[in-house]
């Protein structure tokens, strides 16, 4: 589900990152369009990637302007039941 495109959820992520795999999975089970931005191919999205979250380790999730954080932030937002609500933010028109 990666591309050019400008997603509404951005996930910084390495290849062999099993914290990445598993977000992804939770993502792709919701049916959530992402941009995967790939940090162990392109050193320059790695600095990019920790401007904007102030963390070093991948992986980094972004719905919108919001920082979620990682995989474990990913999975208690949605344990919480406000994963639903943030990602339903971001497709409304306007």
């Amino acid at each position: 589900m990666s591309g050019a495109s400008q997603e509404a959820v951005t996930i910084y992520t390495t290849k062999y990152c099993p914290y990445c795999v598993m977000a992804k999975r939770l993502l792709d089970s919701k049916a959530v369009a992402y941009d995967e931005v790939a940090v162990d191919s392109a050193p320059e999205r790695r600095q990019e990637m920790m401007a904007r979250s102030a963390r070093r380790t991948v992986p980094q999730i972004f719905i919108g302007d919001t920082h979620v954080g990682g995989c474990d932030d990913l999975y208690a937002l949605d344990a919480q039941g406000r994963l639903d609500a943030l990602l339903a933010e971001q497709h409304q028109p306007g």
